[in-house]
């Protein structure tokens, strides 16, 4: 059984000798607070009746908000056990603090997506705030308008929220604050029949394939088990139980390069020093070490290399890896060996970045892996090849060559996969012989 008492927390004092008022929540001996934003001075506390003296010029306005929040915080108790529920002092307080009121979904996100933030993850963090940019075109959308127009005024506003976060004085932090802030949506309004619609609107407006709709129900379904973890909204909500909403995870098409097509690639005179130069360069290093993320080939450092090999953590799972430096490599690197002197990375995209901000460095790639876009792009069209020539096709392209010639502990290996399984099911998009040769054994009589 819990116990709550109204308390001064003292060891929060302020400069001025105030102490904050809290409600006090203690369940197996641990404590957890609900402060209330008031702060007192000790002589105004009766510690005895735990209530404000009279000698506190607002006593009365307090003494009647801290019994109001003491009876929601024993409500909230008496529900808990009513429903049979196993609540840490920690789901107790949110409990109470939310009582009344309904969960903002945008709220939550912005608690979340801060913390990616402040931990360095900031592709996640802002992947997630594009989800949440997705949901608030769907809460504002306007049916009755024409379909084009709405879908061109969409792109408008995405167009400049690009351009606005481009700009060096632009901080993810603000974006973060300005959904903290909004109150638009509960939880509990996130039904079934709101996910059908948000879907529909995904794939008709904004013109999303299945995988990425599926990587946003993920999202908002992550969301709900932490809230519901939490103690702040009742399972009965979760619209992602029994026969309601199921994620069916699906994977597209891989398609790599062949050998003929990276010869192409490796034979297409372009001027040196040019973006587009820099751009086939980074890309080839990338296939060379069996599709390295094009982040990590940025963050390349001659450090990185030593006695013949390549030592170097991948940033996605921090695993280590060492391998032997191929020739085509190598010969790459040499392209750069003259900025040895004058800069601690192999490539120049990151002179610049300032080496006291994680951010500032995310931004830099964000925008160099943009212009590799662009610039690959052109680099297909002059080497007459038509598959969508991309960053991460790189690491496709290695595992198309490798077909099923290569022993799946040494893919799993060079992938940088946790788990074999991982590298057969990801391998398996481009083996395609046994299929080939059955289908010919069936037709070819």
């Amino acid at each position: 059984m819990a116990s709550v008492k109204i308390v001064l927390v003292k060891h929060k004092q302020k400069k001025d000798g105030t102490v904050p008022v809290a409600v006090r929540v203690i369940k197996n001996r641990k404590p957890s607070y609900i402060f209330t934003g008031n702060y007192i001075l000790e002589k105004d506390w009766n510690a005895t009746e735990r209530c404000v003296r009279k000698s506190h010029p607002n006593s009365k306005r307090l003494n009647n908000l801290l019994q109001k929040k003491l009876s929601e915080a024993h409500a909230s108790l008496l529900d808990a056990e009513t429903s049979d529920e196993s609540l840490s002092t920690k789901q107790i307080t949110n409990k109470i603090k939310r009582k009344g009121n309904r969960v903002s979904f945008f709220e939550a996100a912005a608690e979340r997506i801060e913390r990616k933030y402040k931990a360095g993850t900031f592709s996640v963090a802002k992947s997630e705030l594009s989800i949440l940019c997705n949901i608030e075109e769907f809460l504002n959308l306007n049916a009755n308008a024409p379909m084009e127009t709405v879908i061109e005024q969409i792109k408008e506003r995405r167009k400049i929220r690009m351009v606005k976060g481009r700009k060096p004085e632009h901080s993810m932090v603000d974006d973060i604050k300005t959904f903290a802030k909004k109150k638009t949506l509960s939880f509990e309004e996130i039904d079934t029949a709101f996910l059908n619609k948000y879907k529909s609107f995904c794939a008709a407006y904004l013109g999303q394939k299945t995988r990425t709709v599926t990587n946003q129900l993920i999202f908002i379904r992550t969301l709900f088990n932490q809230v519901i973890i939490n103690g702040e909204v009742n399972r009965k909500h979760y619209p992602f139980a029994g026969e309601k909403e199921k994620i069916k995870i699906t994977s597209g098409h891989k398609i790599g390069l062949t050998r003929e097509e990276v010869l192409k690639v490796e034979d297409l005179k372009l001027e040196e020093q040019t973006s587009i130069w820099h751009t086939r360069n980074v890309w080839l290093f990338s296939f060379y070490f069996a599709g390295i993320r094009i982040s990590d080939v940025l963050e390349m450092r001659w450090s990185d290399f030593k006695d013949g090999r390549l030592f170097y953590t991948m940033n996605k799972n921090e695993k280590p890896i060492s391998l032997k430096i191929p020739e085509k490599a190598k010969s790459i690197i040499d392209l750069y060996i003259k900025r040895r002197k004058s800069s601690k990375y192999i490539f120049p995209f990151l002179d610049n970045a300032n080496p006291k901000s994680e951010y500032d460095k995310f931004v830099k790639i964000r925008n160099a892996s943009s212009l590799f876009d662009k610039y690959l792009k052109r680099i297909a069209k002059k080497c007459s090849i038509e598959k969508n020539l991309s960053n991460h096709i790189a690491r496709h392209s290695f595992g198309n060559i490798a077909g099923d010639s290569i022993n799946p502990h040494m893919l799993q290996k060079l992938y940088r996969h946790s788990d074999l399984k991982t590298t057969i099911g990801y391998q398996a998009n481009f083996i395609h012989k046994e299929a080939d040769d059955a289908l010919d054994a069936v037709i070819n009589f």
